[in-house]
């Protein structure tokens, strides 16, 4: 079973009239389709597009990414989320120029660099080098399964279905058809190059194909944050490379335990984290912000340093930096916003 000839000539002039028009859609070039892909990952289109341009301005070519620091990578990354994509590609990056320059030429080529996994690897070598290799993604899964009016075999059907001459804007197409037109929720099967062959279509779309599928409630955490202050430099610290937004800057502080008073976990948590002892003044933001597992509501207050010597207990680097110099340093979105309140006029 797969769609018809005639159904993929007119699903691929619907897509070639009618796509949106991205920075990375006006080239075949593998290494900007490679960084285009990797951002796409878990993110939004409409987040992706200045995170692109401004990224390879910065990074122009594999030699270049393969050069730069993993601070300036982050740096350029920051704000994107999902930290381990922008290591991932400095460190492909150094082992495609370290091994004499030239970029895989197949998808199993590209599955053996760090951060890329099958979608990303069928993507990259069907769009930039025409291997005749089918995505298969929630929006390709969804258009399939209302194609066939069932849930088995929804890969297979989309590579029989593959259109050989052209691999890339087929399987661009069939995504570009989930987000924009076989939506989730209301969908526009009037607008649907394909809905003469669609099954759900044909039968009143009686049944809610594919079911949607949803997470459990994400838990909440509250932590306490201290702004330290001493000499006219504020107190910053790198997270391990290992860990969770490894590589980024922060402001010392963690998780508050049950029935333990806020100003107090600062204290607790910044002496543990930098060996400095504080006083915990005001509060100068409270931040909320959502990660994929958790929600986190941060408590920032402004603390003064009233003894011991800074060094990296819990983290991999420690520095006094002044306010101005907060901003050459790779930083988590959520403090992005708790340097925005320290230049926030008082």
């Amino acid at each position: 079973m797969k769609i018809s000839s005639l159904g993929v000539r007119t699903l691929l002039e619907w897509y070639r009239k009618s796509r949106r028009d991205f920075p990375w859609r006006r080239t075949r070039a593998p290494y900007r389709i490679w960084i285009s892909e990797v951002m796409l990952q878990q993110t939004q289109v409409s987040t992706v597009v200045p995170y692109f341009v401004r990224f390879t301005r910065r990074f122009p070519d594999v030699r270049s990414l393969a050069r730069a620091s993993v601070q300036s990578v982050l740096k350029a990354w920051q704000g994107l989320g999902y930290y381990a994509r922008a290591r991932n590609l400095r460190e492909a990056a150094r082992r495609i120029v370290g091994a004499g320059g030239p970029f895989p030429t197949s998808a199993a080529g590209w599955r053996r660099l760090p951060g890329i996994g099958e979608y990303t690897a069928a993507a990259i070598a069907s769009i930039a080098q025409g291997e005749p290799v089918a995505v298969f993604d929630g929006n390709v899964r969804r258009v399939a399964a209302r194609l066939t009016g069932g849930e088995a075999g929804l890969r297979e059907f989309v590579r029989a279905s593959l259109h050989r001459r052209s691999p890339g804007d087929y399987n661009q197409a069939l995504m570009e058809l989930g987000q924009r037109i076989c939506r989730p929720v209301f969908p526009a099967c009037p607008e649907c190059p394909l809905r003469g062959e669609c099954r759900w279509f044909r039968t009143g779309r009686r049944k809610p194909l594919p079911a949607p599928r949803h997470g459990a409630d994400k838990p909440h955490r509250e932590i306490g944050i201290g702004v330290i202050r001493r000499a006219g430099k504020i107190l910053v610290g790198r997270r391990p490379e290992s860990s969770m937004l490894g590589g980024l800057w922060e402001f010392p502080g963690g998780k508050r335990r049950r029935g333990e008073r806020i100003e107090r976990t600062v204290e607790r948590e910044v002496f543990e984290e930098t060996g400095v002892r504080v006083s915990v003044g005001d509060l100068l933001t409270t931040v909320r912000h959502s990660y994929s597992h958790f929600d986190v509501t941060l408590r920032v207050f402004e603390c003064r340093a009233i003894s011991g010597r800074a060094r990296p207990i819990g983290c991999d680097e420690i520095r006094w930096v002044r306010p101005a110099a907060l901003a050459r340093l790779p930083f988590p979105a959520a403090n992005v916003r708790i340097i925005e309140a320290i230049r926030r006029p008082k």
